[in-house]
């Protein structure tokens, strides 16, 4: 798949459905196709800060920022087929800018707000931020986009908690038990504990991705991601019967994206082994883990008594 789509100056590895590359994102998209992916899921770096082992997500000036989100933007969309559909997350303050430029030049489909508990640590010196945005769009107004809204379909509070009665039917028959979902989605956050959690600032939860993949894509379709991370973009595609192509820079989440979608058991004489580490500078939360694997480990040594 690789070479069929992409000039063959990066490094990659594949299996016949995934293709997992390593090399900046924009570099890529320009090497590969004009119209030829159908789905593109991108979690860009945000602009605020995030320590990502070799590099930072900071640009200069929010003018950088943006002109940065028009070059690849651009480049996106170009490989986008006409009938396609791009998801874009960022940061809520930059979302504006970018939702202007989208406007301006392609078709906005949705906002959607993804909603998620709080860790518990909230700002006492404003509201805290718990939720994240996403721009739904494709080329133009008269795209005609894959919408699966069968396969998503959710709990209708009405008619399945509720049990109430449509009068406006005739005759009146009970609101329907499932739905499509609205634009506000709620998703837990990838937690240390949970399986599917890598070493990653920014890991986003596989139930989203599985919505926004179930929806906009066809079993066969190229899915693309071009800030992979951990890969969870092509590992729920993995999944779902469709092909992908994702990017990142990192060579650590390079190899992640390896070792996760089965690609390679080793790197470079490396062996990929999935090692969870929970990273933190905030002081109480290290002395709360701290205290917690103490408790753990008491708690194997009673049971090994008992």
């Amino acid at each position: 798949m690789y070479n069929d789509l992409v000039s063959n100056k990066f490094e990659f590895m594949e299996t016949e459905s995934t293709t997992v590359i390593l090399g900046d994102s924009i570099e890529v998209m320009k090497s590969m196709k004009s119209s030829s992916v159908d789905l593109i899921f991108a979690d860009e770096p945000y602009n605020i800060g995030k320590d990502f082992g070799n590099n930072k997500d900071s640009w200069k000036s929010t003018k950088d920022y943006i002109e940065w989100n028009e070059v690849w933007i651009s480049e996106a969309m170009r490989i986008l087929k006409d009938n396609g559909t791009m998801y874009l997350m960022t940061a809520t303050q930059y979302l504006p800018y970018i939702d202007i430029f989208v406007q301006e030049n392609y078709h906005v489909l949705s906002r959607i707000i993804w909603s998620y508990d709080s860790s518990g640590v909230q700002s006492k010196k404003m509201y805290g931020s718990l939720y994240e945005p996403i721009l739904m769009f494709t080329k133009s107004a008269k795209s005609k986009i894959t919408f699966n809204s069968s396969d998503i379909l959710v709990e209708a509070k009405t008619g399945a908690k509720r049990g109430l009665m449509d009068y406006r039917k005739n005759p009146p028959a009970p609101y329907n038990t499932t739905k499509v979902p609205g634009n506000v989605w709620e998703f837990s956050r990838v937690r240390f504990r949970m399986e599917e959690y890598e070493n990653h600032p920014t890991q986003k939860p596989e139930a989203l991705l599985e919505r926004i993949i179930k929806a906009s894509s066809n079993e066969g379709d190229i899915v693309f991601d071009p800030f992979g991370g951990t890969f969870s973009t092509s590992a729920v595609a993995q999944k779902l019967g469709r092909r992908s192509i994702s990017v990142d820079m990192n060579p650590e989440y390079f190899k992640i994206g390896l070792r996760r979608l089965g690609i390679a058991s080793n790197y470079n004489g490396e062996s990929l082994e999935k090692v969870k580490k929970k990273k933190t500078k905030n002081k109480s939360k290290k002395d709360h883990l701290s205290n917690e694997k103490d408790t753990a480990s008491k708690v194997e040594q009673m049971e090994l008594i008992i």
